[in-house]
């Protein structure tokens, strides 16, 4: 597996689940605040975007054990976004750790509090903002018509 890969297609089952675990760890961290926390949450974002789902361990755990136990359905959705979400999702804990350790509670607690409702949102509406983001930047321009192309073009079936 090399740096930098992540799949041109993701279950988006499992990633609601996996985005449930983000709001698990980080209302956690506003109740409970501390670095190792933050420092879970923040791995969890770097090792999605930095090898994908397959080595980060909630989205490992849902993969090979959740999904399969609870016969859960595979539905196919493009990578691309999924990772834009990401990067987004990895700004905000980094965010949040940097804020905890210059002690600015407020700012600490509103950070996590957006990061929250937006997994929130994933996890149990099926919505995706950094995916809607990621469509507008593409009818814009900014996100190249390759990766639009990519993502026109996939077989999401498993």
């Amino acid at each position: 597996m090399r740096l930098g890969y992540y799949p041109d297609v993701v279950n988006e089952n499992a990633t609601r689940i996996v985005a449930f675990s983000v709001v698990v760890i980080g209302v956690s961290s506003i109740l409970f605040p501390n670095p190792y926390l933050l420092g879970f949450l923040l791995f969890g974002f770097t090792a999605r975007l930095s090898y994908g789902p397959k080595y980060e361990p909630f989205a490992w755990l849902t993969a090979n054990w959740i999904v399969p136990k609870l016969k859960i359905s595979f539905i196919g959705t493009a990578g691309p976004p999924k990772r834009f979400a990401q990067v987004i999702g990895f700004s905000f804990a980094l965010a949040a750790l940097v804020l905890y350790f210059l002690n600015l509670a407020t700012a600490y607690n509103i950070v996590l509090g957006i990061l929250v409702f937006f997994a929130s949102l994933e996890s149990f509406l099926g919505f995706c903002a950094g995916c809607f983001f990621f469509g507008i930047l593409m009818k814009l321009g900014v996100i190249p018509e390759e990766i639009c192309e990519r993502c026109n073009n996939l077989s999401f079936n498993k």
